[in-house]
């Protein structure tokens, strides 16, 4: 199957959809977006100039703080605005980090692929009937002990809104997929002295989605989290860790968690991948952006980000070793991989697809020592008390069992997507 029919096929679903969001609505689908990153052992980035991959992911839990607006380069300022974006946005397009050249429509019109932003929740036993073992899912959890609180997120549910508006533990978050890109990200939604709420532009950037906030409509890029149009241009959103676990493994480590429902508002084919054959395709669709021979475009990737670094780990590399260790902003990460999690993006069922595994990064360090892994018996298990660990920075085993590392925020995408966004602008005061 060709991308491009492929994208007729999701497009159809989509546009179907759009303007019918109300229960009992016809059939919709979520629309293109962008991001991704990889390499043989891994490729390091600290600045793009639009804030791509460089993400102070790591602030304390209050949101952004205020927006101090940066010098904005000239050049880019004072441009008309997207096609069709005069009349539906409100917001101040003279502002901007990135060319609107480069700013394309997936199809649907703003909000035509309904965000959730009064998402409803079930135990994770109502859950277990229609999510299967295998099946992806992001995991948001806040707190500690008898105080944290964990939020399940199906990639079943993701596909067809891309943005969920939430709050997790009295964080309020912003949970997003970008399925072109295969891009889960969450965000902290407290910028600049308020609580922002996004919704889909209809529009996409390099493939990825761009959202909006519909306090003041400035446009954010969602792979960077960094606003590229309107009032907060060249602000930047804090990432949230957030976990890529299958479903079997997200509740096994969070048996307490609540799991986003399916009664969302919006009659929709949860569980179908409209997107069918996607992830194998020899290169993504309305993609027209830098490329990187070095790996296959669709090759998966997770990029980690700390203290003002990232660095991208291929998942080819990471299923050879299964765990990788790496210094990234001054510290000592830890990046595990585990088989057992399927393809979103394969076949026609968000459950069927084939196993691609997922990966999760963590601080190396827990009962106040430095820890160093290793594989044994096809097993992570730290070289200093010998504990075994899973893919959700959970010791299994040993002195230290029951024990759950910290993570450290990531972004799981396809590898077309890191040189896109990171070479799309000399680095600047933006960086």
């Amino acid at each position: 199957m060709t991308t491009k029919v492929i994208y007729i096929t999701a497009l159809v679903a989509v546009l179907v959809g759009c303007g019918t969001g109300s229960a009992g609505s016809a059939d919709g689908n979520p629309a293109p977006e962008s991001q991704g990153a990889q390499s043989t052992g891994s490729v390091e980035s600290s600045t793009d100039g639009d804030g791509a991959f460089v993400v102070s992911a790591d602030a304390p839990e209050g949101g952004a703080g205020e927006y101090e607006a940066p010098e904005l380069p000239a050049d880019l300022q004072n441009q008309s605005p997207p096609p069709g974006a005069r009349g539906q946005f409100i917001t101040d397009f003279s502002r901007a980090t990135i060319s609107y050249d480069q700013v394309m429509s997936g199809g649907p019109p703003k909000d035509g692929i309904p965000s959730v932003d009064e998402p409803k929740f079930v135990s994770v036993s109502e859950a277990d009937s229609w999510i299967a073992e295998d099946e992806s899912v992001q995991v948001v959890s806040v707190g500690s002990g008898e105080e944290r609180r964990t939020h399940i997120y199906p990639i079943q549910i993701l596909m067809w809104h891309e943005i969920v508006n939430d709050v997790v533990g009295g964080r309020p978050v912003t949970v997003t997929y970008c399925p072109l890109c295969n891009t889960g990200i969450a965000f902290d939604r407290r910028f600049d002295g308020r609580v922002l709420d996004f919704g889909t532009t209809g529009r996409l950037r390099y493939s990825n989605l761009i959202m909006y906030d519909r306090q003041t409509e400035t446009w954010w890029q969602q792979a960077t989290g960094r606003a590229v149009a309107g009032a907060y241009a060249g602000g930047r959103l804090q990432m949230v860790p957030m976990l890529t676990l299958s479903w079997s493994d997200a509740t096994d480590k969070y048996p307490d968690a609540r799991v986003v429902s399916k009664d969302t508002g919006f009659n929709r084919s949860y569980g179908r991948n409209p997107y069918r054959g996607y992830d194998t395709a020899e290169r993504p669709f309305l993609y027209s952006g830098p490329t990187d021979d070095e790996f296959s475009p669709m090759t998966r990737v997770v990029t980690v980000f700390h203290n003002e670094s990232s660095e991208a780990f291929p998942y080819p590399t990471l299923q050879e070793e299964q765990v990788v260790t790496a210094s990234i902003g001054g510290d000592s990460i830890a990046v595990f991989w585990a088989s057992g999690t399927a393809s979103p993006l394969d076949t026609g069922s968000t459950a069927d697809g084939r196993d691609v595994g997922t990966a999760n990064a963590f601080f190396a360090r827990a009962d106040g020592r430095e820890l160093s892994f290793g594989v044994e018996g096809g097993e992570i298990v730290d070289e200093q008390t010998g504990s075994t660990w899973d893919v959700g920075g959970r010791a299994t085993g040993g002195p230290l069992a029951g024990t759950r590392l910290d993570p450290v925020t990531t972004s799981q995408h396809f590898w077309f997507s890191w040189p896109g966004p990171r070479s799309s602008r000399r680095a600047d005061s933006l960086s």
